[in-house]
């Protein structure tokens, strides 16, 4: 080979070796790169989800009913006294006949200790209470007129009117053994009805 061409293929030789270099360089900066093998991912960071808050359970009302025993106020006089029952619909169903039923039942010891007492004779039965749409049909056994005269009869009747009118918007009338009262007990004390707080002025 002759000496001239010997030069010419040195002299190419670098210019290539060069505009490979210069490639190359631009590459690099440019980002033009390829890059082999897997590509690790990358996860976003995840926004923590909170649980939804569980509504709190709203605390059930308890619902009471008015029982009417006798008792003494603060001057020592004797009055007529309601005392509470927590009644619970669910379980007790009608309003009045859970009343009727704590009335025949008479106060507790609790409450017989502080001079809380009833003039329903013990013996006093339920046969029924029937509630209908447009009245209320209180049936007890006769022992609840039977003894204690006049005076506890009074206070008997008044104890179940007042209870029955209390727990009630409905006409209520009082039936013994099956039959609507109309005398109650051997003193012939006249009863008018529906009962109200005059069904014995008569």
């Amino acid at each position: 080979m002759r000496k001239n061409e010997r030069v010419f293929l040195v002299i190419t030789a670098v210019i290539m070796v060069a505009v490979c270099c210069v490639l190359g360089l631009r590459m690099f900066y440019h980002g033009d790169a390829t890059v082999s093998g897997p590509l690790t991912p990358v996860e976003e960071p995840q926004t923590p989800v909170e649980p939804a808050e569980k509504p709190e359970p709203k605390p059930v009302e308890k619902v009471y009913v008015n029982v009417y025993f006798i008792g003494q106020n603060s001057n020592k006089e004797e009055v007529y006294k309601a005392v509470n029952r927590e009644y619970d619909k669910d379980v007790d169903g009608s309003k009045i006949k859970f009343a009727i039923q704590a009335l025949i039942a008479g106060p507790k010891q609790n409450e017989i200790a502080k001079g809380v007492y009833s003039e329903i004779p013990a013996g006093t039965r339920i046969i029924s209470v029937n509630e209908t749409a447009d009245k209320v049909i209180i049936n007890l056994n006769s022992a609840f007129e039977t003894g204690g005269g006049t005076d506890s009869l009074y206070k008997r009747l008044y104890q179940l009117i007042k209870t029955a009118k209390r727990n009630t918007n409905k006409p209520v009338y009082l039936y013994i053994e099956g039959n609507k009262a109309e005398v109650i007990g051997g003193e012939g004390i006249m009863i008018t009805q529906p009962l109200n707080d005059n069904s014995l002025d008569g």
